[in-house]
């Protein structure tokens, strides 16, 4: 009994460094980390030439004024401007120089180069089928030309024949991914922001190591940040042993860099180009509620069969490729053999990459609010908006279209949770429907407008992935789960509490302040 005693306690004290070490390493650890670095080094420089500090002061007044004078004119996002505008005011010694640091793509201008030149290499190389564009540009005008612009952006064509299978919570992705698995004869390709191991990954895993030995291509990429959070360092290489391809995307290393900002958010998983997974649900026991964190999770994803999956498998070459000599898509992106699939709608996946000049997350989410004429629902974990998307979702709803947003009712972290709150009273306003999800955390990340177009992928409402993150997503037109979709939404808004002016009252000083606060730094978190 005492060894079981002392055996539970060990592990709880494993658990807590665990996390000691993932709080330090979290995003906003690492943003703290990052400027007290900097302000230290900074601060070193100005003890080693103190008597020339009266010029050195006039010198940064001189600075800040012209990069007052840069931001005004430059086309940031104006939220992100008056942050900056705020730090250099606060800090004058030593904002202008930050800002500088984080213009200079120290520490990425290799990953900036190579992802630009892969877009660029395989912009064309799935053609778009021009009477899919024109059949689409007969039903609707509008998605025609919302397809053209999500196009320039990359290699994103829109199809027809692909069946879509939706799946309002994690469990049911985790089973009929595990079916697809067994399935899989010639390659297996996955890209997640989170595996974690566990009971969900460990079933995943155990398919994966027998599948190679069957001769299976099996390749696993995730973001570099699980080296902190969940996975060991040499992880890629236990994977190796059993003959598993496997890279980290960035791996936090040392080096203070503006690299780190930019994360692999995106979750793919495609099965011999004929069935593809995206979604919310990362591969970790919290996604199935096998491993409670914050309350009941509640996770949406989508697997596409047919022809668009094609799009998912360049998606996963393009981000595998990037530290790759000679790059091979070709055998990949093929449409498979005995690929007879007959559906209703179009499907369009398509990927956001936060080193191009195209916000392609954010103008397809502004492009549904703009043409919607009933409804807009969506589900999202975070609500940190920039001021477009705000007037967008604000604008809809003075249109009369009916704007309902479910959020969390259990936030997994305090300061987007706090932030989320700042928006309310506006939207409010303007007669947007807000609900907090009471059983739990809601982490899907789904738009369903009208009946008719919806889009379910990996991209939140907060500037991380409308800025800051590699994402993807399915855009979806007449597609038949398009039903389910609309229907789980009418579901989970029955487990929610609603957010009115006189709930808002109530709400807690601390998370009030904390917003406010925080608000001045939400583009850089």
């Amino acid at each position: 009994m005492n060894q079981e005693s002392n055996s539970r306690g060990m592990s709880l004290v494993k658990k807590g460094k665990r996390g000691i070490v993932a709080a330090v390493f979290s995003r906003a650890g690492l943003v703290i980390l990052l400027l007290a670095l900097q302000v230290l080094l900074l601060i070193g420089i100005f003890q080693r030439f103190e008597p020339y500090i009266p010029h050195i002061y006039s010198l940064s007044i001189l600075l800040n004024s012209l990069i007052v004078l840069y931001l005004l004119n430059s086309s940031f996002d104006p939220t992100a401007k008056i942050t900056w505008l705020i730090i250099i005011l606060v800090f004058p010694a030593f904002g202008a120089l930050l800002f500088l640091y984080t213009q200079q793509d120290i520490g990425h201008r290799a990953l900036k180069a190579r992802a630009l030149q892969l877009i660029k290499e395989t912009k064309h190389i799935i053609p778009q089928s021009q009477q899919t564009m024109e059949q689409l540009r007969h039903v609707s005008p509008g998605a025609a030309a919302l397809a053209n612009y999500v196009s320039r952006s990359g290699c994103y064509p829109i199809y027809q024949n692909t069946q879509v299978t939706y799946f309002p919570i994690g469990e049911d992705k985790f089973e009929a991914l595990l079916k697809e698995l067994e399935q899989a004869k010639q390659f297996i390709f996955l890209e997640y922001f989170i595996i974690n191991e566990g009971i969900m990954w460990g079933q995943v895993l155990e398919i994966l190591a027998r599948k190679v030995q069957e001769g299976v291509d099996v390749r696993v990429m995730y973001d570099g940040t699980c080296e902190f959070s969940a996975l060991p360092h040499n992880y890629p290489k236990r994977l190796k042993q059993l003959g598993i391809q496997c890279k980290a995307f960035a791996p936090i290393t040392p080096f203070v860099s503006t690299h780190y900002n930019y994360r692999d958010h995106r979750k793919i998983l495609v099965i011999d180009g004929k069935v593809g997974f995206t979604g919310g649900v990362n591969l970790a026991d919290e996604y199935i509620n096998r491993h409670e964190r914050f309350g009941h999770w509640k996770d949406t994803a989508v697997m596409l069969k047919g022809e668009a999956v094609r799009s998912f498998t360049l998606m996963f070459l393009q981000m595998w490729s990037m530290e790759e000599k000679e790059p091979v898509f070709e055998p990949y992106i093929q449409v498979p053999k005995a690929l007879n699939i007959h559906a209703n709608g179009f499907v369009m996946p398509y990927g956001d990459c936060p080193l191009d000049s195209y916000k392609v997350g954010e103008q397809v989410y502004i492009d549904l609010l703009n043409r919607a004429e009933r409804y807009v629902h969506i589900m999202t974990p975070y609500l940190i908006l920039d001021g477009e998307m705000e007037n967008a979702i604000k604008f809809a709803a003075e249109r009369g279209v009916d704007v309902r947003i479910i959020l969390p009712g259990i936030p997994d972290k305090k300061i987007p949770y706090a932030l989320a709150l700042t928006h309310y009273a506006s939207l409010l306003s303007s007669g947007v429907k807000l609900y907090e999800y009471t059983p739990g955390f809601v982490h899907a990340k789904n738009f369903v407008v009208d009946d008719r177009e919806a889009v379910v992928g990996t991209i939140n409402l907060d500037y991380r992935s409308l800025y800051h993150h590699f994402e993807c997503a399915a855009y979806m037109y007449g597609v038949d789960c398009i039903s389910d979709v609309e229907q789980d939404f009418l579901d989970t808004q029955e487990k929610c509490r609603a957010v009115t002016v006189q709930s808002l009252a109530h709400a807690s000083p601390a998370r009030r302040i904390t917003g406010y606060i925080m608000k001045v730094f939400a583009p850089l978190l």
